[in-house]
């Protein structure tokens, strides 16, 4: 994705590495959109808490992250012994692959590195497997990403207003998006549409991420409170949905997203409008067999109980010199608690298709093309 930051325009990746710190290297997405700044995570727990802290998300470049945070903690095991070191990456993939569950990109990422690894027989082969695969794994996102976008690309016409719900853009992945990849490609196409960006409460990812990545590339777009939906539905101002997702079950083509998807499913049937659910390859789970199986991320009730936002920001996203920066304001009544499922679970007889790097499919058509698609 192309970034104009003070009058610049420079090419990013969400997720990089720096071989000579050992680091990870990642965009801020918290401070977003009034900030772009890229912090480097120095070390395979200052990598899992990036995650979890949603430093970084979305499926694939918390995928991303997690294979370069293996291969960095791989990395700093000092000494020969092998036994010594498995045991040592069996302890980096167990705290990154609890950074968040219900996620399964980083689980699949992960297992790829760590299978690359195995055909080396030192230490030191291991580590240069496991960083190299790390690279491979993100290059991969980027060409599924890709290829979402070419065969998602005939579904958005001139004219159009497509919802989307939550961040499925380049910020969710290495590089170009899922949910976003076929606006984008539409857009290098020629085709003029409009976007309605769900503000995604309670940690407002369309409203800061999808809206600013949107406004980055010079699509038309809005945001919109996440009950606005079906009122534009109902008047026949949405022509289609595209959203992510989280885990795909490649077994009944159940859809985790975050947490208000299943609500734009309903609504979308209600209103015989299609939903599509895109993904790479990376975010479909072969094992798991109902979707009340999935693991659902609970986070913390402060999100729902107040919101956080930048502070002395102009219209213009210009940050005013007293500002003290990224702050948080309670909402709630102060006695009150609350509930925040951070996931919901989309049933694939509500799901149109689903945009795969491999081209559109019927949710129940994954299981009979597993092989194909890497199950």
């Amino acid at each position: 994705m192309n970034v104009t930051v003070h009058g610049r325009t420079r090419h990013f990746r969400t997720v990089t590495f720096d071989v000579a710190a050992n680091a990870v290297l990642l965009i801020e997405q918290r401070l977003l959109p009034h900030e772009f700044r890229i912090v480097p995570a120095r070390d395979f727990r200052q990598t899992a808490r990036a995650i979890k802290d949603m430093i970084v998300r979305g499926a694939g470049a918390i995928g991303a992250t997690a294979a370069y945070g293996l291969a960095q903690g791989a990395r700093a095991f000092r000494g020969r012994d092998l036994a010594k070191f498995l045991a040592h990456v069996e302890t980096v993939y167990a705290t990154l692959k609890a950074a968040r569950p219900t996620a399964v990109d980083p689980v699949n990422a992960m297992n790829f590195v760590r299978a690359a690894m195995r055909a080396g027989e030192t230490v030191e082969e291991q580590q240069a497997l496991a960083l190299a695969t790390a690279e491979e794994f993100a290059n991969e996102d980027v060409r599924h990403c890709e290829a979402i976008g070419q065969h998602g690309a005939k579904l958005i016409r001139s004219g159009m207003n497509v919802l989307t719900h939550c961040n499925a853009g380049w910020l969710a992945f290495v590089d170009i998006g899922s949910a976003t990849a076929p606006m984008y490609a539409a857009q290098a196409q020629g085709r003029k549409f409009h976007v309605f960006c769900d503000e995604t409460r309670p940690r407002s990812q369309g409203a800061t991420l999808t809206a600013w990545e949107l406004a980055q590339q010079k699509i038309s777009h809005q945001v919109i409170a996440d009950n606005a939906a079906g009122h534009l539905m109902q008047r026949g101002k949405i022509d289609l949905v595209i959203v992510g997702s989280d885990r795909t079950l490649g077994r009944t083509g159940e859809v985790a997203n975050k947490i208000g998807t299943y609500t734009k499913a309903v609504l979308a049937a209600r209103h015989g409008i299609p939903f599509y659910v895109a993904i790479p390859l990376s975010t479909i789970d072969w094992q798991i067999k109902s979707g009340f199986d999935i693991p659902i991320e609970e986070r913390d009730e402060s999100e729902v109980l107040g919101a956080w936002g930048m502070a002395g920001v102009a219209k213009s996203g210009a940050r005013a010199s007293r500002s003290p920066g990224r702050v948080y304001a309670r909402v709630a009544n102060p006695t009150s608690g609350a509930l925040n499922p951070g996931f919901d679970v989309t049933p694939a007889e509500l799901i149109t298709g689903i945009i795969t790097p491999a081209g559109i499919l019927k949710p129940r058509e994954l299981w009979g093309r597993r092989r194909e698609l890497g199950g």
